[in-house]
């Protein structure tokens, strides 16, 4: 197939965010008196925003409005300013996105990242590559795997979604990518389980970041 575009998920496809998304939550439970959870457990917390994020993150008791409400404040202003005390590229992510750029394709990134964090996660770690659109997760816009802002960001970049390849590591990011017309490719180095991205619609699973290349 021939494509122009490569649409990609941020977390556990770019960027291994696991565990300073792991810290920065287990410091809210902490501080509540609430158990914390192993690195692991969070793989499966992911994905789907940071509202759900702590919903599944705090005890099934204590899921109260106002409990809620109130981590999530926490968990923003805490991960706001620890976010990249470990988060880094996956190794093969900066070969793959120079060999894409020397190709000519044009990169954009989807994630349900809260908007700045994400803006400002790619500003600062992958900066060194041009990404004609970063969009997170706003209020106004439907996350993922709801395809509206996929289908905006093909719209801004004048692209067809049958365009594009999406990248992504979860059932969240293969949806999306199906539901907006787009190609899935699952990326097995990532937070979810090859069974889970079949499931979700993925055309094609990879291993290693650099396996994209004998696609495009």
């Amino acid at each position: 197939m021939s494509f122009r575009a490569i649409l990609f998920d941020l977390d556990g496809t770019l960027l291994d965010t696991l565990e300073d998304i792991a810290d920065a939550m287990n410091r809210v439970l902490s501080e509540r008196g609430y158990a914390k959870h192993s690195v692991e457990a969070y793989r499966y917390f992911v994905g789907n925003g940071s509202l759900v994020l702590v919903k599944r993150a705090l005890p099934k008791d204590r899921r109260e409005d106002e409990v809620i409400r109130s981590c999530l404040e926490a968990f923003l202003h805490d991960y706001g300013r620890t976010w990249k005390v470990k988060t880094k590229p996956y190794e093969g992510i900066p070969a793959l996105l120079d060999a894409l750029t020397k190709r000519g394709l044009r990169m954009a990134v989807l994630s349900n990242k809260r908007d700045e964090i994400a803006k400002e996660t790619v500003s600062e770690l992958l900066s060194r590559w041009l990404f004609d659109a970063v969009v997170g997760q706003r209020d106004e816009v439907p996350a993922k795997p709801d395809p509206a802002a996929a289908i905006e960001i093909a719209k801004e970049m004048k692209i067809p979604p049958g365009e594009y390849l999406y990248l992504g590591d979860s059932a969240v990011d293969m949806k999306t990518a199906v539901a907006a017309g787009m190609f899935p490719v699952g990326a097995l180095w990532g937070f979810r389980s090859k069974d889970e991205l079949l499931g979700g619609g993925a055309r094609v699973l990879i291993s290693r970041p650099l396996d994209l290349l004998d696609i495009v």
